[in-house]
């Protein structure tokens, strides 16, 4: 919209609702949006002389009504009500869940950034959850596959159940998706003999992204739906009906978000598994580029294949190659115990470093002679997968640190919305 309007309506969804309340509050019969004036008068309805709002419209002017004097402006510094903020959140969620949460089995990994709830069974788990939620900290949960009934997700009886179906495969070295049968992508899962070739004779590197996905998911695989469900981590906010996830809450006329679930799967060049993949033997390839989610995600590895066939590594292999990762203390631990079993391998980022990587992005495909269109922008398009090498240069040059967590079989991996991440 033009300038004007754009002022006019505010900038920001705060902005919005306060001038369309200040215009409501002073008479206006031209709000600029959908819904008109709210409250009806009389009746048994209490000292105000108004009936209970039953409508969205209703709930967000009673919301700002009373905030806005007559004779203000309807805007609201939104800085202004920020108040009695700890200036060190990190240290203060830290010191005080110490005390605070001594029943539940937790530690800090990724230089302190990301939660991890080892006993996925303690039913306090989602106290100390909503402690760091509030900080828009990822949070990884160990030991669901124990809940599960293991034998439902493993690649051969995917592929028995539904091996006739046709799906889009995504080739991740050269980006080509073909659409075939299903069963040529489960039968290579472990069998790298039995996996594409692509033009120069390499083996592809495939995903079956998002099959099936939503109410797709439901209806084609009843028995895994109800299993993944009755097995989600803190289901006080995971599960569709938590009483912590918002999405329950919504009014049925609200369009609401794609809750899935919805399967990944895709094949490493030494370990495939289902959800991720652990790396490729140059690490300059992903099965799940750079992006942003719009939504908060939860993600767990339900089963890891390990890869059999010329030229596959070893699981010692693969653990040397994950020890060249920037890891954690606790998370090389994990690597060391030999009960775990390592599936996908992640890089996160805070959203607040959201234009900082944007412009860094920008700035490599400058260097490397690609085309930077104005509208183009490297994190919607997924068009990046960022080494080991560029991801030294982004600390270096814009001070952006790279969270990499290892997720192993049985890890929930929680992301608040506005989180960049590859896999």
């Amino acid at each position: 919209p033009p300038a004007s309007q754009n002022n006019e309506q505010g900038s920001t969804l705060r902005d919005l609702l306060t001038t369309t309340a200040g215009k409501l509050r002073l008479g206006s019969t031209d709000a600029g949006i959908a819904f008109a004036p709210v409250y009806s008068t009389g009746g048994a309805s209490g000292k105000s002389g108004r009936t209970m709002p039953n409508i969205l419209d209703d709930i967000i002017a009673s919301v700002v009504e009373n905030k806005i004097p007559p004779n203000r402006a309807p805007k609201i510094n939104v800085k202004s009500e920020i108040k009695d903020e700890p200036k060190d959140d990190k240290k203060c969620i830290q010191d005080d869940c110490s005390k605070r949460y001594s029943d539940i089995q937790y530690s800090w990994i990724c230089d302190k950034h990301v939660l991890w709830l080892r006993d996925h069974k303690n039913s306090n788990n989602w106290k100390l959850f909503k402690e760091c939620w509030k900080q828009g900290r990822p949070v990884l949960v160990s030991g669901m596959h124990k809940k599960m009934n293991f034998s439902l997700w493993k690649a051969e009886s995917i592929s028995l159940d539904f091996g006739n179906q046709q799906a889009d495969i995504l080739n991740c070295k050269d980006s080509i998706i073909s659409n075939t049968n299903v069963k040529e992508f489960w039968d290579g899962f472990e069998d790298v003999s039995k996996r594409q070739k692509i033009k120069n004779g390499e083996t592809a590197l495939l995903k079956l992204k998002d099959w099936p996905s939503g109410e797709d998911f439901k209806a084609m695989m009843p028995a895994r739906y109800e299993d993944l469900l009755k097995s989600l981590p803190l289901p006080e906010y995971c599960s569709p009906e938590g009483k912590l996830n918002l999405a329950s809450h919504l009014p049925g006329f609200f369009v609401r978000p794609d809750l899935g679930p919805r399967l990944c799967s895709a094949y490493g060049e030494f370990l495939s598994c289902n959800t991720g993949v652990a790396a490729t033997k140059d690490h300059d390839v992903g099965t799940t580029n750079l992006h942003i989610e719009v939504s908060d995600v939860v993600n767990i590895l339900v089963y890891v294949g390990i890869a059999k066939g010329n030229g596959v590594l070893s699981k010692s292999g693969v653990l040397k190659k994950l020890e060249e990762e920037d890891l954690d203390d606790l998370l090389r631990k994990r690597l060391k115990d030999s009960s775990e079993l390592p599936g996908a391998l992640w890089h996160i980022y805070a959203g607040k470093d959201a234009d900082k990587i944007r412009e860094f992005l920008q700035k490599i495909a400058k260097e490397q002679g690609l085309e930077v269109l104005p509208e183009h922008d490297p994190i919607r398009d997924q068009s990046w997968y960022v080494n080991k090498k560029l991801r030294q240069r982004l600390f270096e040059e814009y001070g952006v640190k790279t969270c990499t967590v290892i997720q192993f079989l049985g890890d929930a991996i929680i992301l608040p919305a506005g989180a960049l991440h590859q896999v």
